[in-house]
């Protein structure tokens, strides 16, 4: 509970008003399939989060900086949680200014058969950002990303 009000107490300190944000869809089996069909060729991030997730602010607040100054930057969130926490989600979100980018939210009863489709490795540990390059080989990162790392792979993937 202390994590989750934590975020909350974030996300309100730090939002602008929620304007305009994308619809969150259900993150069920075959959805990275289809994220990563729409971006073949594209690099983009993939970063898993939750609302419960203590670390996911500064994640958030990471993404939205890089994103303000690299507007091209395509972000897809996946959000590991259930889709009654859509409207939580959606605020603390555009709370970062990502309110406009790509969001998902998990639509399975087993969350452990999207984690396992995503990556059998992954245990659920969050954050959790993929980097895919151009070419789709793919970076993963557990915890927050240091912000020099992710600046280095938007200068090297993003025009």
């Amino acid at each position: 509970m202390l994590p989750r009000l934590f975020f909350l107490v974030s996300c309100l300190l730090l939002a602008p008003a929620i304007s305009a944000a994308e619809p969150i869809r259900p993150f069920v089996a075959g959805s990275l399939t289809n994220i990563l069909a729409e971006r073949q060729g594209k690099p983009f991030v993939l970063a898993f989060w939750s609302v419960t997730c203590a670390y996911c602010p500064a994640e958030f607040k990471a993404l939205g900086k890089i994103r303000k100054s690299h507007p091209k930057l395509d972000i897809v969130l996946v959000a590991a949680d259930t889709p009654e926490d859509a409207p939580l989600a959606a605020e603390m979100v555009a709370g970062f200014g990502l309110g406009k980018v790509e969001q998902w939210i998990f639509a399975d009863d087993m969350p452990e058969r999207l984690r396992f489709e995503i990556d059998p490795r992954w245990h659920g540990e969050l954050p959790r950002t993929h980097f895919y390059g151009r070419d789709h080989r793919v970076e993963v990162v557990s915890g927050v990303v240091p912000q020099p790392r992710l600046t280095a792979w938007v200068k090297a993937n993003v025009p």
